[in-house]
């Protein structure tokens, strides 16, 4: 499919209304809004992590209704089990009163899943939005059943309450296109938030998209071009998360383990949103350094030395960052 400037332009102020939608309800988290748009138009799921209380339930929500996608909310204890996910068949009787089975559908069968809390369920359930994920089907009793189309997870999870929580393991974190760090509000934003929430003010949001809207812009991310020159930069900072192939000393000794293929997918993806939503129809070096961090955190696996530092890995990535595209015009 082809599209011509101008619909790469007319597309381009569709998204921007729907940002300024969203920031009609939501207070502040430029960020977090910015995204987790990118990471829905890239075809991608989200992992939002932030203190309890900051909206990150309520963004998800404002998003789906913006964008007028079915919503279901799943949230995750330790006794949830896969079946509360998926959905189970169960014998019914039919109206001749032979037995057969009907599968129920659980939860995850809509277009944007809140995974609440994500780490507090055990790794059996968590597995069980691997496929999902993944391969965008769910398979019971033998039988795949497709996901909805556009189909998105966006899960949540709290970075300091860690008794009674099972971790996200490295291959499962792996599945999430980007981990975005939901900010605390500003003094100013406190303000505004209370002002919003505690009165008798009534935001009515107005859904700015539909699903073929949202699947058209889709397709023109994936027809968002990039040059090799840009797309060498790319791989050169993947690259450069590796400790025996990167040319920067804090990498080498504070990091076990870098970003893998999936990594460059999902920055070059990014990328491109980004650069739909700013009306390019091409990637610059600026679109990758801007989408580096929530591409890159979660898939770097700090050494016992950098965990004894206390070095960040966002701190690592700037490092990699300030020397990308050295040589390559700008």
């Amino acid at each position: 499919m082809t599209f011509t400037p101008e619909q790469f332009t007319e597309m381009s102020g569709r998204l921007q209304e729907v940002r300024e939608e969203i920031g009609h309800f939501i207070v502040g988290q430029e960020e977090a809004i910015e995204f987790s748009l990118y990471a829905i138009l890239a075809d991608g799921h989200a992992l939002l992590e932030g203190l309890p209380g900051l909206g990150k339930t309520m963004l998800i929500r404002t998003i789906s209704d913006v964008l007028d996608l079915s919503f279901s909310r799943i949230q995750f204890t330790p006794d949830l089990m896969p079946t509360d996910i998926t959905g189970t068949s169960l014998i019914e009787r039919d109206a001749d009163g032979r037995q057969q089975f009907t599968f129920r559908e659980g939860p995850i069968f809509h277009q944007m899943v809140l995974a609440d809390e994500i780490n507090r369920a055990t790794p059996k359930t968590q597995s069980a939005l691997l496929e999902a994920m993944g391969e965008k089907t769910v398979t019971i009793l033998g039988d795949t059943k497709k996901m909805a189309r556009p189909f998105f997870v966006l899960a949540t999870q709290n970075p300091i309450e860690m008794e009674g929580t099972y971790p996200l393991p490295e291959a499962q974190m792996d599945r999430f296109l980007c981990k975005i760090l939901v900010a605390y509000p500003t003094r100013a934003e406190l303000a505004e938030i209370s002002r919003r929430t505690t009165g008798s003010l009534n935001i009515h949001l107005q859904k700015k998209m539909d699903t073929d809207a949202l699947v058209e812009a889709q397709e023109m991310v994936k027809e968002v071009l990039i040059a090799e020159d840009i797309l060498m930069v790319a791989v050169d900072m993947i690259q450069n998360t590796h400790p025996a192939q990167s040319e920067y000393e804090p990498v080498r000794q504070y990091i076990q383990y870098g970003s893998g293929p999936r990594g460059l997918q999902s920055l070059i993806r990014l990328a491109k949103a980004r650069a739909l939503t700013e009306g390019r129809y091409h990637v610059s070096i600026g679109d990758l350094k801007h989408v580096a961090k929530p591409v890159l955190r979660h898939r770097l696996l700090l050494n016992y030395e950098g965990e004894a530092t206390g070095i960040s890995a966002d701190e690592l990535i700037d490092i990699v960052v300030s020397g990308a595209g050295r040589g390559v015009l700008k």
